[in-house]
């Protein structure tokens, strides 16, 4: 029985697979192959097969997912995973894989908006439903940093394999993979065909010819897809938590935006890169004051310029009026004028709170950066100042 080269543990953990920017993924600890499969589980093990047999950098999930439909999934529990007849268990065993999970637990049925299995994707409401879970789906195999995934969206209907696709651009990451398996003819789409087999093995074309053909003879072939990562763009609350595909897809297209900032100083927020961002009136001012001297074309400033605490404490007031406590502790501090210490502060929870919201790529136009070397260091916002915006200013 043909087994494949002697298969070598993996690294305890990615960092050891990086190769520059561009992961060998073969060597994450985790590696799951996702498919999407509809009437022909088939795509699962041509994949697997073409993955793990190949002479050039060969690729072993560690597990194999599927996202189908009803049907699709008890297609898939018992041509694949039958005990006896299993075909995926025959092409580990006619190849001598090494233990890939693969089990009805790891097969994600689809469901509609009312919670019944989907039995296909006809209409728009189906659609919808299959597209928020495939990119759910998505977003959770790739929030593990020790993992690396690859997609085939060569099985299923042509809108899963396109939302399947779409998914892991808005949530891929380097170590990240897409594929088309390509099956030569006459075996592509047939019925009894899985895998070429290592032994012959005789299946016959459909009636009137029935002719026969021996699956050893098949070719299979993996059509790798490049793919644009747009991951570091996306709001850090879309990469953490669900969203529907629609929202991602917005976000992504507002990150993709040219950038706009907006102070709302009296709702306590400001407005960037499409998010809505919370900040308390201490940190409101510091930026409102720095945001006010890029619009009016002044330098950044330093915790040593002149007036530069009043200027600070001006901008507070505007924002949480002459009675607020936290003013008067903020103007007893800094009785005497800006501190190193009470300067950075501010300008760190910031920073903090704006890449918490947007993530690092998406944040990086809106933060307090520094400009000079040390020890003249000046800070302030580089956004262009016609970006910039003010609302809701109390008088």
């Amino acid at each position: 029985m043909p087994r494949l080269h002697p298969f070598n543990d993996p690294p305890s953990h990615p960092s050891s697979a990086m190769s520059g920017t561009h992961p060998d993924s073969s060597h994450f600890p985790r590696r799951i192959l996702l498919a999407v499969t509809g009437l022909s589980p088939q795509i699962v093990t041509e994949t697997l097969f073409v993955l793990a047999t190949r002479e050039c950098d060969p690729w072993i999930p560690t597990e194999i997912h599927l996202i189908t439909t009803a049907e699709g999934a008890e297609r898939a529990r018992l041509s694949l995973l039958h005990p006896k007849s299993g075909w995926f268990l025959r092409l580990c065993r006619d190849y001598g894989l090494p233990p890939i999970r693969f089990d009805s637990d790891l097969i994600h049925e689809l469901h509609a908006a009312d919670g019944m299995p989907l039995t296909d994707i006809r209409t728009l409401d189906d659609n919808t439903a299959a597209a928020d879970a495939i990119t759910e789906q998505v977003r959770i195999l790739t929030a593990d940093p020790h993992a690396a995934l690859h997609v085939s969206i060569a099985g299923g209907r042509k809108t899963m394999g396109f939302y399947l696709g779409y998914a892991l651009s808005l949530y891929g990451r380097p170590q990240d993979r897409l594929s088309h398996v390509l099956v030569s003819a006459p075996y592509e789409s047939h019925p009894q065909f899985f895998y070429p087999t290592p032994e012959s093995d005789v299946i016959h074309t459909p009636p009137p010819d029935s002719r026969p053909y021996d699956t050893r003879d098949a070719r299979v072939t993996l059509a790798e897809i490049p793919f644009v990562r747009v991951r570091d763009g996306l709001p850090q609350r879309l990469i953490e938590g669900a969203a529907s595909f629609s929202a991602t897809v917005e976000a992504a297209q507002r990150a993709l935006a040219p950038s706009r900032l907006i102070l709302d100083l009296a709702g306590g927020r400001i407005h960037a890169g499409g998010e809505a961002i919370a900040l308390p009136p201490a940190s409101l001012a510091f930026y409102a004051m720095l945001a006010r001297r890029r619009v009016e074309g002044l330098d950044g400033v330093r915790w040593t310029d002149d007036g530069i605490a009043r200027a600070y404490l001006v901008c507070y007031r505007e924002i949480d009026g002459d009675l607020s406590s936290g003013l008067e502790r903020a103007a007893k501090a800094l009785s005497e004028g800006m501190t190193k210490d009470y300067f950075d502060q501010r300008k760190s929870r910031v920073n903090s709170a704006i890449e918490k919201a947007l993530g690092p790529q998406l944040a990086a136009a809106y933060l307090i950066h520094p400009d000079g070397a040390r020890p003249q260091t000046r800070f302030g916002l580089t956004l262009d100042a016609g970006a910039i915006g003010f609302v809701g200013k109390r008088s």
